[in-house]
């Protein structure tokens, strides 16, 4: 199926060029242009997008603030722009839930080919919480809801990209600082007791326990490894 993306860029000409490159690369996809964030969230909310593409300086609510509305309720990809490159714009981008950030000027086949790798990720996630639809977690992507033993789950938001991300990776060990800059971003990297906060919290919620878990394994040293189930049964494990 043909993507159906959302750009959101007050610059017409940019708009354009975005624009122009997303239907070279999905000939026939359905591209929704806004130019504010108020017409963002109209064009969110209308068009179930697969994919936003978002500038951060927009007529208000601006970039950061649509993405925090958006993920609120959707784990929909999203790739924000800016022509700010500084890390704290960064950092905030993906604390509020981004999936990668551009600075502007950019070349817009490195853009096309960060949307792709977008997609083919939020792709693989389903996959994943399909492939974990016969234990007792699931994940849907989609809503971004968890669902455990068929009760819904509720974390926070990091706590679910954290959850995704380890579950995207079922069976592999994901090393402490990919976990901290795919979840927090570069600044945090090394930083491993608030990883090791959230990984606590995340099995109190899960009933998970540390020493026999059934779902997140320490590998001490390494990182974490979700196992799906008990570490001796799970699939996931070669």
């Amino acid at each position: 199926m043909l993507p159906r993306v959302l750009v959101a860029e007050d610059d017409p000409e940019m708009a354009e060029v975005v624009t122009f490159g997303i239907r070279m690369s999905w000939p026939g996809c359905e591209v929704s242009v806004a130019s504010s964030g108020v017409e963002a969230l109209e064009a969110f909310e209308q068009g179930h997008p697969d994919l936003v593409v978002l500038d951060v300086s927009m007529p208000p609510p601006d970039g950061f603030e649509v993405c925090r509305r958006i993920r609120e309720r959707s784990s929909v990809p999203i790739l924000m722009l800016s022509v700010r490159g500084g890390t704290l714009d960064k950092v905030r981008a993906l604390d509020l839930g981004a999936d990668d950030y551009l600075t502007k000027p950019f070349d817009h086949l490195e853009l096309l080919a960060r949307l792709r790798a977008l997609l083919r990720r939020a792709s693989g996630s389903y996959r994943q919480a399909q492939q974990l639809a016969g234990a007792d977690l699931l994940l849907d992507p989609c809503s971004r809801q968890v669902y455990l033993r068929g009760k819904p789950l509720h974390l926070t938001s990091t706590e679910y990209r954290l959850l995704e991300l380890l579950v995207r990776h079922a069976g592999q060990v994901l090393p402490h600082d990919l976990i901290m800059e795919r979840v927090w971003g570069p600044t945090y990297v090394g930083d491993h007791q608030l990883l090791k906060v959230f990984i606590r919290r995340l099995r109190h919620k899960l009933g998970d326990d540390p020493e026999q878990p059934r779902y997140i394994q320490t590998e001490w040293g390494m990182g974490y490894r979700f196992v799906g189930q008990s570490a001796e049964r799970s699939p996931f494990v070669t």
